[in-house]
């Protein structure tokens, strides 16, 4: 997918290069794709050691903060992909992207990057973000909607000079509408979105789910538009701009609860830890502790009577169907629960699978990452920190059978990597210097 582009000079900041010598660009000349020409590719000899990573060749700015866009970017990162991650610098104080930068979720959620700090509002750091951005497959960004076009790093604006540019969006609540320039996090699509008034027992009232789970859900939304707006880019030979929000991806993952509405109109409630809709499924007390079990399919019931030594169930006209189950629901677990407690988790676990019952325990997270399951799926690889040391961070859900995810690279720090990205995009030591020392780096 690389990407070639018609050179009548290279710019950078506000002046023009002739050899080693910089002279002032005159106010009031249109920058156009020639005037950030693909001098030396800042992605030149990038792409990782292992040749077989399957976007080793797509080349992405990260303009992203808290959870949504990193999740996004990082579902490019992991399989290879070159990415430069855009910071403000040093010199401009703090910036909030997330957490403690040296924590467990700032480090798991920006490994395999570079980094470049460099100052947006500033017409010299813009033009080096220009000219990035000529040379980039995607860009990738999570400000609400009018902060990148009081920026001047817009789609529109980027691709005038790149047409081939794929631009990826998260926002709250979406591009257009009402809401669209409101503050959007997690909690606030949960609420919006219907997701709470489903979540958690009945009568308790709204429920956060116990993680972000539309920031995540935005981010892996946002990662799959940016690979088919790709996949279309062989064929069409143009970018576009793909974007999504929290609110519509939660709206997306409350399927067939939203379908209920939409065809039934019909407004779910809480369920607590049953299915909402099919008998039996859910949390069921043994003698120490307790299992998920879904058998709501009449043959999984009738396997699951016949194991527990309840089969006459099977035949009791009270819970014959399935809509007969869900008619009756706390009085067919109240019966199946009499002998669910005679069994222990294990025993019950090993019997139910024995006969093709779908069923499991109820990890907290020491004894999920204990289980001999989620031990063989490798699921937790090692990074090695320059300052941290050793890390063990989350893995891709993804298998691959010739081209696994990359474990290459930690989570960079701010800046760690100006001299050698400015240096690649045609800037010698004084330029770079001279954009330190103002502040722009």
């Amino acid at each position: 997918m690389a990407r070639s582009c018609a050179v009548e000079r290279p710019i950078f900041t506000t002046r023009k290069r002739f050899g080693h010598r910089f002279e002032s660009i005159p106010s009031g000349v249109m920058l156009t794709a020639a005037s950030y020409p693909v001098r030396r590719s800042v992605w030149a000899g990038r792409a990782r050691e292992d040749k077989e990573m399957p976007l080793r060749d797509i080349k992405v700015v990260d303009l992203t903060r808290a959870r949504s866009g990193p999740t996004a970017v990082r579902q490019l990162a992991d399989w290879g992909a070159q990415v430069i991650k855009i910071e403000r610098p040093a010199s401009h104080g703090p910036e909030s992207l997330g957490g403690n930068r040296d924590g467990f979720d700032f480090q798991n959620l920006h490994r395999n990057k570079r980094n470049l700090t460099l100052d947006l509002k500033d017409e010299r750091g813009r033009d080096v973000f220009m000219k990035l951005s000529a040379q980039a497959d995607v860009i990738i960004e999570n400000f609400r909607p009018g902060v990148k076009h009081r920026l001047g790093i817009d789609y529109e604006s980027v691709a005038a000079i790149n047409p081939r540019i794929v631009y990826g969006s998260i926002s709250g609540f979406g591009q257009e509408g009402p809401y669209s320039n409101r503050p959007g996090l997690d909690q606030i699509a949960q609420g919006l979105s219907g997701f709470m008034s489903v979540t958690g027992l009945p009568g308790q009232g709204p429920v956060r789910a116990g993680i972000p789970i539309a920031d995540l859900c935005g981010g892996f939304n946002l990662a799959l538009g940016v690979m088919i707006a790709l996949f279309e880019r062989e064929r069409s030979g143009r970018g576009q701009w793909v974007h999504t929000s929290l609110l519509e991806s939660l709206l997306t993952m409350m399927d067939f609860q939203a379908a209920r509405y939409l065809m039934n109109e019909e407004v779910p409630g809480q369920a607590g830890n049953n299915h909402p809709t099919n008998l039996p499924a859910g949390v069921f007390e043994t003698s120490d502790g307790a299992v998920n079990i879904q058998a709501s399919a009449d043959h999984l019931y009738a396997r699951l009577c016949e194991a527990l030594g309840c089969s006459e169930l099977v035949s009791d006209e009270r819970f014959a169907t399935g809509d007969d189950r869900l008619e009756r629901r706390d009085e067919l677990n109240e019966i199946l629960l009499g002998y669910t407690r005679t069994w222990s988790s294990a025993d019950l676990i090993d019997r139910l699978a024995e006969i093709g019952v779908p069923c499991g325990p109820i990890h907290n997270m020491e004894q999920t990452w204990a289980d001999p399951q989620v031990k063989s799926l490798d699921m937790d690889p090692q990074f090695e920190h320059p300052r941290l040391g050793s890390l063990k961070l989350l893995g891709q859900a993804i298998n691959m059978s010739r081209t696994p995810e990359t474990r290459a690279t930690a989570t960079a720090d701010p800046g760690d990597h100006n001299d050698e990205i400015l240096g690649e995009l045609g800037f010698d030591s004084g330029a770079i210097e001279k954009l330190r020392s103002d502040g722009i780096i």
